[in-house]
């Protein structure tokens, strides 16, 4: 047989050409961010049963209104082409005025949302920190006694929290020989994993010689130590705590699943992947203060913190991303725009957005795989599609 099989024929390559080395690049990564359990560990997180999620609403029209965000004007789906998105679900007053998706990507499958875990990690611990269980004020050491010694010995909650930890340690996503790589392998998302845990790895880390909550600095194992932070308050897994404390109530209609690495510790950093509807709830969930269902989920006193009062704009302002928003903060693992509209939202590599503008009702869910792990002026772009898109529905 030599025709092309109905994978080949929809994805462009074979299924065994997706390996652990390659499956975030592209054009692997319109397939495996869709199945991430085929590729590393993974644990599950249950919604409540029998929900049923409500039919596909199509854009309609949308899709062909025009958009100025790069040298010539382009309609709405075209946008959403040449920025490699995978699914987009817009919501506006609380319902949903439309999905789309690409070709590869069927409605209601599970998408990963990388970073965008940090922001939901993050809203677990605003529900334990309402429950009393938490406190984000304390030392590190208070939870994790071994951490003593390392890049957080001194550090609090709080500068993990918000990123503001004087860590030695560099984002390098496309270079195989620094620490970064040995990150990856010690979560198994790449090769040569299963000899170092990440909690192993995340207490090798050295500080800075800045104190510590004066600079910006975007570090994802500050995400992961939060949830073994919470675990260690609790004694519970991240996996139930989440289920329990967020999806549960949240009203989610499709299971979640995240990356666990050698000891089953839960890649809180990246690893989740929920459907697209779903990670809207969770926007529209802080859109209403922390209320889903009629049901409070998180303190609305949390959210209000989050996503709009709290957060330093002095360190904003020392770090490397001011030019995506140039008055904005970061708190609790959520991004505050500055803008007028007060947008706040979760971002994620390879193009992953919840982005929420609470004066115009709209939360949008952007899941995507495009090629390069970050692209600042395409970000600028898509912040842009967001605001227009935004004025459309």
């Amino acid at each position: 047989m030599t025709g092309k099989t109905a994978f080949e024929t929809r994805y462009g390559f074979r299924r065994n050409e997706v390996l652990l080395a390659n499956w975030r690049e592209n054009p692997f990564n319109r397939w495996s961010f869709q199945n991430l359990g085929e590729l590393v560990p993974t644990a599950r997180v249950m919604a409540a049963p029998g929900g049923g999620e409500e039919p596909v609403r199509d854009l309609g029209g949308l899709l062909g209104e025009k958009v100025s965000l790069a040298s010539a004007p382009e309609t709405v789906a075209e946008f959403l082409l040449r920025s490699s998105t995978d699914a987009l679900t817009v919501m506006k007053g609380g319902k949903v005025i439309g999905d789309w998706f690409a070709p590869h990507m069927n409605f209601g499958a599970r998408h990963i949302i990388f970073s965008i875990s940090k922001s939901v990690t993050a809203i677990v611990a605003g529900i334990l920190e309402g429950e009393g269980a938490f406190d984000p004020e304390a030392p590190v050491t208070q939870y994790i006694p071994e951490a003593v010694g390392t890049a957080y010995g001194e550090a609090s909650v709080r500068h993990v929290l918000d990123m503001s930890v004087s860590l030695d340690f560099e984002e390098a996503y496309l270079d195989p020989e620094s620490a970064f790589a040995r990150y990856r392998r010690a979560t198994l998302w790449n090769p040569g994993g299963g000899t170092e845990s990440l909690r192993e790895f995340i207490l090798t880390l050295q500080r800075l010689a800045e104190p510590h909550g004066q600079t910006f600095r975007y570090r994802s194992p500050n995400s992961d130590l939060l949830g073994l932070l919470l675990e260690r308050a609790t004694g519970q897994r991240f996996t139930d705590l989440m289920r329990d404390r967020l999806w549960l109530p949240l009203g989610a209609v499709s299971e979640a699943s995240i990356g666990v690495d050698m000891e089953g510790t839960a890649r809180t950093a990246g690893g989740i992947s929920v459907t697209p509807r779903d990670l809207a709830r969770i926007g529209e969930m802080m859109r209403q203060s922390g209320m889903a269902n009629g049901r409070r989920v998180v303190p609305e006193a949390w959210v209000r913190d989050t996503v709009a009062t709290g957060g330093s704009s002095e360190a904003w302002q020392r770090g490397a991303m001011l030019p995506l928003f140039p008055q904005g903060r970061y708190r609790n693992k959520w991004y505050q725009s500055g803008k007028p509209s007060g947008a706040y939202c979760g971002i994620g590599i390879h193009g992953q957005w919840l982005y929420v503008d609470p004066k115009a009702e709209v939360v949008i869910a952007k899941m995507s795989s495009q090629p390069e792990p970050v692209d600042d002026q395409l970000d600028l772009e898509i912040v842009a599609f967001f605001e227009t898109l935004t004025r459309l529905v």
